[in-house]
């Protein structure tokens, strides 16, 4: 029996809420709330989710869970095998997290801010939405972002999502400005049915 360590709406939470139900494994869910920590704290030592406890080893951070998942339980298969393909994948998540992620983390900072600078607010903007006709292009005549279903439509999924709308009951600032400045209207054919797609995958 795996235990998660989740809280609602975590984008990062879902990555691996996906990942979990992919393979098929038991898990047991710890709901913390983000003004009480102290129970993913005491576990994993800081206060991030998702946190996995597989068989007494402690894993945080989705991408470092779910290469986690992939050593101890390969089936179905997240990663691909061949190398040069794998590392097609690993280079999206590195450019995903790393990079893709900073437009809409510096907008929630700016916007937090008491005179937030509007200006930048909408470069922030503009640089996210010029991404879009990048995953429009990836997905040009295949379902999943490199092919097959893999790690990487697991870690854009819960953010790009957005695009399409939010739960009502989802308020935080970070989901609203995605569901705000990722809107795909009547654009983006390819990204849409990719977004309905993960969205019908199984999740823990």
């Amino acid at each position: 029996m795996i235990t998660l360590f989740r809280a609602p709406f975590s984008t990062n939470v879902e990555r691996v809420a996906i990942a979990l139900a992919l393979k098929g494994l038991d898990v047991e869910s710890v709901v913390i709330s983000y003004e009480d920590r102290s129970p993913v704290v005491a576990v994993s030592g800081q206060g991030l989710v998702p946190v996995i406890v597989d068989d007494g080893e402690v894993v945080a951070d989705s991408v470092r869970i779910m290469r986690h998942l992939e050593e101890r339980h390969p089936a179905p298969a997240l990663f691909p095998a061949e190398p040069a393909r794998r590392a097609e994948v690993d280079v999206f998540l590195e450019w995903f997290n790393g990079v893709w992620k900073l437009a809409p983390n510096a907008m929630e900072d700016e916007l937090e801010k008491e005179a937030p600078d509007e200006a930048l607010v909408a470069e922030l903007s503009a640089r996210m939405r010029a991404t879009l006709p990048l995953f429009e292009d990836l997905l040009d005549g295949r379902e999943h972002l490199f092919g097959e279903l893999s790690a990487a439509d697991l870690v854009a999924y819960p953010f790009l999502k957005y695009g399409v709308g939010r739960d009502p009951a989802d308020d935080e600032l970070f989901h609203r400005l995605l569901a705000e400045h990722l809107k795909l209207g009547g654009k983006y054919p390819n990204l849409r049915a990719w977004i309905a797609l993960i969205g019908g995958l199984p999740q823990v």
